[in-house]
């Protein structure tokens, strides 16, 4: 095999091709000497008599495993083709191929055309029998040693990757130490930044919304300027990618997991296609260890925002949905209690119209199950859910406040440290302008430009810090005292939007089954809270021609109700707390309610009729000098009875309950006064 018999001198007369290749591009920058021997074999084929010699080096870089295509290997076989090649010369034949296919297509082309195949080893003819069988031998073992080197390292990598110590790459917010393995990043921006984030959802329950607030402060995240480095970042307004990444990985709950994502192999025009980072499900992660390091939120907190990501995710059927606005309350929360359908909400009427709830199986060629007024329907969902929360107002609503503070706190915290990354910038400027030559002003010019572009961000974060100190507080905390009286006049503030009301009803409430009494008139909602319980609503349905201005008749019920005990203003503060309006959508005032009375011929308050018997709750808290709290403890605790025409109206108290013995010892037991007195002596002076 080794004879120069072996290469006619047809054979070399045609030119000789030396394929060079390597894998990866690490191996070409680092592998030096491997490609320092496969050019070498230029000198090979001199010796062995060629006089022209073409080295095919474009697959540098590629493998061969046919997972990628090889412009060089192609070349290679057309030139073959033509028949103008006497001899291919290899390293080893891995460097020719590391896939059957590949491998024996060169062999069977080499046999057509009476080429050769020369590696150090000697010089192969594939027209024969015996050296065909031993250039297919090399060749499969050339494969095969390819699959047992990735089984081996693959097998390692989950080895270590199953004892947390494999050193994947990380997310932003930790990096791997050389003593202590993986830990936060040391960048305390970037922490602040991450740890914001899961702040907000927790807030907002939405990974848009959170992008919304988050470019509405003007917070900035990081993208790496140094290729995969992850070293140097440059600050770049946050994106959508940036929010969702964050809130979906579970680096960031302390959990180290391993084989995420997965490749897919693919036939393409005859070729193998793979593809990489398709994501697995967690079912299916290779490795996940929990408490693995110290994470930004814990793994209970990381399930909960996957659950609420994957609720508010578009296009699945039957899941409930975050709070998105628009005019209607309970969209997608409502469910047919006669098909089981999710009950879908319309606008009907001019201009922006009315809600309507209704269920389409239309599509079912069924005739429609129910519709009903949306209208009236949220307000008694409203009303329901504000009498459930009551007895907890004020505690809730100074947990609110404080969550406020805190969010402030957090927004100024992070324009402080952009006001302080953007002075160090523009002190770096300022020092590689003064270390220029002032003569150089092709250099100088850019540089003077890049450090009065610096200068003007370090104004820009300085006018937003100066705008959130104006905006602060002069108070921490007001007095909500009142607020559990005035829920509905919270509910119903201007200033709460659409969105807001849903989120906190979707937090409350987890499903609504909808069902219409034809008899009646009535539609029944079965509220199933979150928790198990379960409560049972019937709301009037819209009488055949009752247009959409006429004054609600819970609204009328109220005034009947009210209208001997209480004056036209009590009642049309009544009404607004309760969140009900006039026909034609506005807040009551003491004139409207006293027109309708005339209108629906309903007696009103006389104030000559007030004898004093009767007292408001201010009007007792007045007279006994304590706060409506102390009131509203004493009604609680069935010391002080009270009375309500109906739920939400205010209490009626009588004057003679408040001479009542148990009123009086409470109020007598008062907290023990310190005295000081300077020529009081103490029991234990200081020593």
């Amino acid at each position: 095999m080794t004879s120069r018999n072996l290469i006619p001198a047809t054979i070399l007369k045609r030119k000789a091709v030396v394929y060079v290749r390597q894998s990866t591009q690490a191996q070409v920058q680092l592998n030096l000497e491997s490609q320092r021997r496969q050019y070498e074999l230029v000198d090979v084929a001199r010796r062995w008599g060629f006089r022209k010699v073409e080295v095919i080096d474009e697959d540098l870089g590629r493998t061969a495993s046919g997972a990628v295509e090889r412009p060089g290997f192609e070349r290679l076989v057309d030139d073959l083709c033509t028949g103008h090649v006497g001899a291919v010369l290899c390293l080893e034949a891995s460097r020719l191929s590391r896939n059957g296919p590949d491998w024996h297509r060169l062999l069977e082309l080499c046999g057509e055309v009476d080429a050769r195949v020369i590696d150090l080893d000697g010089v192969y003819d594939p027209g024969l029998p015996n050296d065909r069988l031993l250039l297919g031998m090399k060749g499969s073992i050339s494969e095969f040693e390819l699959g047992v080197l990735r089984a081996r390292m693959y097998e390692a990598d989950r080895a270590k990757a199953q004892r947390g110590e494999l050193r994947i790459s990380v997310p932003f917010g930790y990096v791997w130490h050389r003593d202590y393995g993986l830990g936060f990043d040391p960048d305390i921006r970037l922490q602040e930044t991450i740890r914001l984030i899961f702040a907000r959802f927790r807030e907002l329950g939405s990974a848009r919304q959170v992008l919304i607030s988050m470019i509405d402060d003007g917070v900035h995240f990081p993208r790496p300027s140094d290729g995969k480095k992850m070293v140097s970042f440059a600050w770049v307004p946050v994106r959508y990618r940036n929010v969702i990444s964050v809130l979906k990985n579970p680096f960031y709950a302390g959990a180290y997991v391993y084989g995420k994502s997965e490749k897919r192999t693919e036939i393409v025009d005859g070729r193998v296609r793979k593809s990489y980072g398709h994501y697995k499900p967690a079912s299916d992660w290779a490795v996940v260890l929990k408490e693995h390091h110290e994470g930004y939120i814990g793994w209970s907190e990381y399930e909960r925002n996957q659950e609420l990501l994957a609720a508010n995710a578009y296009g699945k059927a039957g899941g409930v949905k975050s709070g998105r606005g628009g005019r209607a309350l309970l969209p997608g929360l409502l469910s047919c209690g006669r098909c089981g359908r999710r009950l879908v909400v319309t606008y009907a009427g001019r201009g922006q119209g009315y809600p309507v709830y209704r269920c389409e199986n239309t599509m079912m060629a069924q005739a429609r199950c129910m519709s009903f007024n949306g209208f009236r329907t949220d307000a008694a969902v409203a009303r329901e859910a504000l009498e459930a929360v009551a007895p907890m107002a004020i505690e809730a609503a100074l947990e609110a406040e404080q969550m406020q503070l805190e969010s402030e706190a957090r927004r100024r915290q992070m324009i402080e440290m952009d006001l302080q990354q953007a002075r160090y910038e523009a002190s770096l400027a300022e020092r590689r302008y003064a270390a220029c030559d002032p003569e150089n002003r092709l250099i100088a010019a850019q540089l003077e430009r890049n450090w009065e572009a610096r200068l003007r961000r370090v104004e820009t974060c300085e006018a937003r810090l100066s705008e959130v100190q104006r905006m602060e507080p002069v108070d921490a905390i007001p007095d909500f005292t009142g607020l559990a009286q005035d829920l509905e006049a919270a509910w119903n503030a201007p200033g709460v939007d659409m969105r807001f009301r849903q989120q906190l009803l979707r937090a409350l409430i987890k499903d609504i089954v909808a069902d219409v009494d034809d008899d009646a008139r009535d539609v029944i909602l079965t509220i199933h809270w979150h928790g198990g319980q379960h409560s049972q609503v019937r709301v009037r349905k819209s009488k055949s021609g009752e247009h959409g201005q006429s004054t609600p008749e819970e609204a009328l019920a109220v005034m009947r109700s009210m209208a001997t005990r209480w004056s036209d203003a009590e009642i049309a503060a009544t009404l607004n707390r309760m969140g009900m309006k006039t026909g034609q959508g506005k807040t009551w005032t003491a004139r409207r309610v006293q027109s309708l009375r005339t209108v629906h011929k309903i007696s009103g308050y006389r104030s000559s009729d007030k004898n004093g018997e009767w007292l408001t709750m201010s009007d007792a808290a007045a007279k006994l000098g304590v706060s409506h709290v102390k009131i509203r403890r004493f009604v609680r605790d069935g010391i002080l009875p009270a009375e309500q025409v109906m739920r939400g109206a205010p209490y009626q108290i009588r004057a003679s309950d408040l001479e009542d013995e148990r009123i009086k010892a409470d109020l007598a037991r008062k907290s023990p006064r310190i005295i000081n007195d300077d020529n009081q002596k103490s029991l234990f002076p200081a020593i």
